[in-house]
């Protein structure tokens, strides 16, 4: 599957900041601002949104983002995504699965 041009900004946008402090400082400050800046291209986020990026690289901390109702319930599926789950290639993320994600370290919650 290809990444959108948000999608590039914020992998390139996660990767400068593990390296270069300043730039993790300007993407928490100014997170729109910073990724325009690093990448060069327009970052489009929906109107009347605001973004904010949290910085949990500190890994004495477990940190959980509560989703939306409406993100859970009302999910979206490609095409593409509706023929995978026809096809038994893949599931649809439900809680467990978001859940789950949120450890991507081996760290559990007990």
């Amino acid at each position: 599957m290809e990444l959108t041009k948000n999608q590039e900004g914020l992998q390139k946008a996660v990767m400068t900041a593990w390296e270069d402090a300043e730039f993790k400082k300007e993407l928490l400050a100014n997170p729109v601002k910073a990724i325009e800046s690093l990448t060069g291209e327009k970052f489009e986020i929906p109107s009347g949104k605001e973004f904010i990026v949290i910085d949990s690289t500190d890994n004495s901390k477990i940190y959980f983002h509560l989703p939306t109702k409406e993100s859970i319930m009302e999910i979206e599926l490609t095409d593409e995504q509706l023929e995978m789950v026809a096809g038994g290639g893949m599931t649809i993320p439900t809680i467990t699965t978001i859940i789950d994600s949120c450890f991507c370290s081996g760290d559990m919650l007990v």
